[in-house]
């Protein structure tokens, strides 16, 4: 075992001890070479391709990131406090050495969630909590996401055809599948669960001819929205609330939710699922396209706090395919009748954000976003890259099918309503 350092990183409590911890699971890594470069030298750890630099300015952020892991990294990349050639590469070479760190906690959190879930289960996230934590995350401007996204508002994973294709044609296909597994036409009426800012809603009645209803319980997209509807003439077809999906009412042939159960904390979980089910005729379909985790880490995340909890999605909770088809069973009579994996598709999405903002930095700092903001969410961006192409995370559409649907005959290629 190497000799713990001294002197120099002796200016904080806890660091000297911090760096040579961390340099000693460091020189454990495998499937990558990380070099560290900070005030006591250059050092190289691990092995082979990719290969990544990091610079550390402040010995302090050893510390921070032993005592917090992600939250204390990414808060003190967001501070100015190091640097790196590749956030995303980083994000890959670190999760792939944690692998065996990992799997332990996995264990861990199986071994302990049963025992522990029950007292949880007395105080989940109200109605208020939940609105107070959108509204944190999707009213920071309009004008923001304006500048990350692409010309359909989608906050959400596009699906490419070719790899150089456009953002926003990739988010029209994404857009297409969805409504074509539905198999909807002029005689559907839609419940949207998370209208985000109006980009389903209006593509699937201009191009589907269908009724929707869409609900957002964060103001900016609601005014977003609604604008939105009104400029491009669908008034007529499109209703747009402010409520919350537990308040809504009436009975719909289709369902559709892209990627806002990740919103709903784990304890809410059945009712989501009860209240979806509940919107829907007896013979109505459900599309969902979920953020996942993988089935083995969910009984640690769910309670656990990672830097997007802490900074970016504040009360979010990424479900699991298992805990989805759990809760489906225990809560409703919904069928799951199509599965499509497209979390290669989020890492490419990503990194397209990641770029738009890259190249608009002067107009995101002239919207009052200073530097600090802008590290963070770059740091965000790339960290969750690093996660979907490492597969630690990813991206699902399913269909799910009420009793009395009918399957139609069709193809798998999205020409129809899945079979």
């Amino acid at each position: 075992m190497a000799e713990l350092p001294i002197g120099w990183l002796g200016a904080r409590s806890g660091t000297p001890v911090a760096a040579w911890f961390l340099r000693f699971m460091a020189s454990h890594l495998r499937g990558g070479t990380l070099i560290v470069e900070d005030p006591q030298g250059t050092h190289r750890f691990g092995q082979g391709l990719p290969e990544v630099t990091m610079v550390v300015h402040d010995p302090s952020v050893y510390w921070s990131t032993l005592r917090q892991g992600s939250v204390g990294l990414g808060r003190d990349y967001a501070d100015g406090l190091w640097d790196c050639d590749d956030l995303t590469t980083l994000t890959r070479v670190l999760n792939r050495g944690l692998r065996p760190v990992t799997a332990v906690q996995d264990k861990v959190g199986q071994a302990v969630g049963s025992s522990t879930d029950w007292f949880r289960r007395f105080r989940p996230p109200t109605k208020h909590d939940d609105r107070n934590n959108i509204q944190s995350h999707y009213d920071v401007s309009n004008d923001f996401f304006a500048l990350m996204l692409d010309d359909t508002m989608m906050y959400s994973s596009a699906m490419f055809t070719t790899p150089d294709m456009d953002l926003g044609d990739a988010q029209r296909v994404k857009l297409d599948r969805l409504c074509t597994k539905l198999g909807l036409g002029p005689d559907d009426h839609v419940v949207e669960i998370g209208t985000g800012w109006g980009g389903f809603a209006c593509h699937a009645a201009a191009n589907y001819g269908c009724r929707v209803t869409t609900t957002t319980i964060s103001d900016a997209q609601f005014e977003f929205a609604s604008k939105r509807v009104v400029d491009e003439g669908l008034a007529d077809l499109v209703t747009v609330c402010n409520q919350d999906y537990r308040d809504l009412r009436g009975t719909y042939d289709k369902l559709v939710s892209i990627e806002m159960i990740e919103a709903v904390d784990w304890r809410q979980h059945d009712t989501f699922f009860r209240t979806c089910a509940g919107l829907l005729h007896e013979r109505g379909l459900m599309a969902l396209q979920a953020i996942t985790v993988e089935d083995r880490s969910f009984e640690r995340a769910k309670n656990g706090t990672d830097f997007v909890r802490e900074y970016i999605f504040p009360g979010g909770c990424l479900p699991s395919m298992e805990a989805i088809t759990r809760s489906l069973r225990r809560a409703t009579p919904l069928i799951v009748v199509d599965v499509e994996d497209i979390g290669r598709h989020y890492a490419e999405t990503l990194h397209r954000w990641y770029l738009n903002l890259a190249e608009r930095t002067d107009e995101v700092t002239a919207l009052g976003l200073d530097t600090r903001f802008q590290r963070l969410w770059n740091f965000y961006l790339c960290y969750c890259e690093g996660a979907f192409l490492e597969r630690h995370i990813s991206d699902v559409q399913l269909v799910m099918a009420m009793p009395d649907w009918q399957a139609p005959m069709s193809v798998r290629d999205g020409a129809g309503p899945v079979s």
